[in-house]
């Protein structure tokens, strides 16, 4: 019989009769699945496979959290998707690359929400500016858009026409909404 090998030991065997089992013989194809315990014949690949499947639906979940509370100003990205060949169990490779796609993406959208916010924040405070004073912002027009809504536009314009604008009455008026 064959004498098993350690794969978990710290070092190589010391000396040459230690590693003369090693040496291909005769007899080596049938004492191949004698020497090697099946648990070590193939890596156990339980543990990381839960791990990624894990991984893949947090980021799955974060990414459509993001996307949800943002939409349509986030949006998943084109291409994103791979395309598979059907239903199959896939490989760690391939499940560490749709976990390294997703965590992309997400970081993707987390930067396109944090931009939207920032811009919806910024457009907020110009609103208020210009409500306290429009004389100050003749003419500026912002989009309803910009502040998270839907269509129309908030306008200054002159109170009563030419008269307003000689006069230098100005207000702020919102319109009607989509063509």
């Amino acid at each position: 019989m064959v004498p098993t090998v350690d794969l978990d030991a710290p070092h190589a065997p010391a000396s040459r009769a230690q590693t003369d089992h090693l040496r291909p013989s005769a007899s080596w194809a049938e004492a191949d699945d004698r020497s090697v315990p099946a648990s070590r014949a193939e890596p156990d690949e339980r543990g990381a496979r839960g791990a990624l499947r894990k991984q893949i639906r947090r980021l799955e979940g974060e990414l459509s959290m993001l996307i949800a509370g943002a939409f349509p100003h986030v949006s998943p990205s084109e291409g994103s998707a791979e395309t598979l060949s059907g239903p199959r169990l896939l490989s760690l490779g391939e499940l560490e690359r749709v976990r390294d796609r997703l965590i992309i993406d997400v970081s993707r959208a987390r930067r396109q929400a944090r931009e939207r916010a920032e811009l919806e924040h910024r457009s907020r405070a110009l609103l208020e500016r210009m409500k306290r004073e429009p004389a100050g912002y003749k003419f500026m027009r912002l989009p309803v858009s910009n502040l998270g809504g839907g269509c129309g536009v908030w306008a200054v314009r002159p109170r009563l026409g030419l008269i307003g604008m000689l006069a230098g009455w100005w207000q702020v008026k919102l319109s009607s909404g989509c063509p």
